[in-house]
């Protein structure tokens, strides 16, 4: 068997003191398997990254380095970057200290024994391994319907997602390098690492229900989130606007030769109905073409400023 290679987990972290010791718990347990087993370096580390966090997070995080600096390493932005920034700006640290990385929410959903899988299928020759949810039983209908609807939604506007896969991965070095060439300010990494491409592979867990604290996913972010993965990756929607906009010059033409027809053979009466909805209609596309269009030209603007999407303040580890 090959030497074992180094495994950096990155685990993004806002206001999550409630959880974080038994994170750090598990997956030290994890760890110690693994090496045990000879599948991971010993110079293997856990990082957290805080994303700004308002309570003790990054306290928690300072006394697990201190304490067990062989095992815990800590990432400390400077401001909320958000999540997809966080887990990224993890990313782009470790990239130089591993050869394969695993991000990972630190809520205890994801399958922390799924873990094993990944790495043995990282040593087939898997340059990445996505991690996917084999049933959503934990959810609640409404999420549940919502979230498939998301992933369907997507692949019908043109984007590359896997289906039921979140920010649970393990990506090698190598992929890590190319990820660090995309520069778009609008992060949606579920798009943006199928892009890279190499082989890759799936691997099956049963997600958990939350271990500690809130979801720090409510119905607006998600809907926030949503809205930026479809057009961060695909232009459908504006042509859509284009077809709607057709769409509406035909009707348009045929309305104008039926009032024309009406009107000469004397039968001019037209209901105030039929053209109040008209007129109703007609404005509520173009206010929702408008919104389409702001949405990307907000993109633009977002982009063309090419302001850093995260400050790395502290960098805690011990090699």
């Amino acid at each position: 068997m090959q030497d074992p290679e180094i495994l950096y987990m990155v685990i993004p972290c806002y206001n999550e003191e409630a959880v974080l010791d038994e994170t750090a718990k598990r997956l030290k347990e994890k760890y110690d398997s693994l090496i045990a087993q000879g599948m991971i370096s010993e110079n293997s580390r856990i990082v957290f990254v805080n994303d700004g966090s308002k309570d003790k997070t990054w306290q928690i995080i300072s006394r697990l380095h201190e304490e067990m600096p062989t095992y815990y390493s800590g990432v400390n932005l400077a401001h909320n970057a958000g999540h997809q920034n966080a887990v990224l700006a993890g990313l782009m640290t470790v990239k130089e200290h591993c050869d394969m990385a695993i991000s990972m929410d630190a809520d205890l959903q994801d399958d922390i024994d799924a873990i094993d899988e990944m790495v043995e299928r990282y040593y087939e020759g898997n340059q990445v391994v996505y991690g996917v949810r084999s049933a959503r039983d934990t959810d609640t209908f409404f999420k549940r319907t919502t979230a498939e609807g998301f992933y369907k939604f997507m692949k019908i506007m043109g984007a590359d997602v896997v289906y039921n896969h979140a920010d649970f991965r393990l990506m090698s070095r190598r992929v890590l390098e190319e990820l660090s060439n995309f520069r778009e300010v609008n992060l949606f990494l579920r798009g943006m690492v199928p892009l890279i491409g190499f082989q890759s592979c799936k691997v099956y867990y049963k997600r958990a229900e939350r271990f500690a604290g809130e979801s720090k996913y409510p119905l607006k972010r998600m809907l926030s989130f949503a809205i930026n993965g479809i057009t961060s990756f695909s232009t459908k929607p504006l042509k859509i606007i284009t077809w709607l906009g057709l769409l509406m010059s035909v009707i348009s033409i045929l309305a104008f030769i039926w009032a024309f027809a009406v009107k000469l053979f004397g039968h001019s009466e037209i209901g105030w109905s039929s053209m109040m909805c008209s007129i109703w209609l007609i404005g509520g596309l173009q206010l929702l073409a408008l919104g389409i269009i702001g949405e990307y030209i907000g993109k633009i603007y977002a982009e063309v400023k090419q302001r850093p999407r995260y400050i790395v303040a502290e960098f805690l580890n011990r090699e």
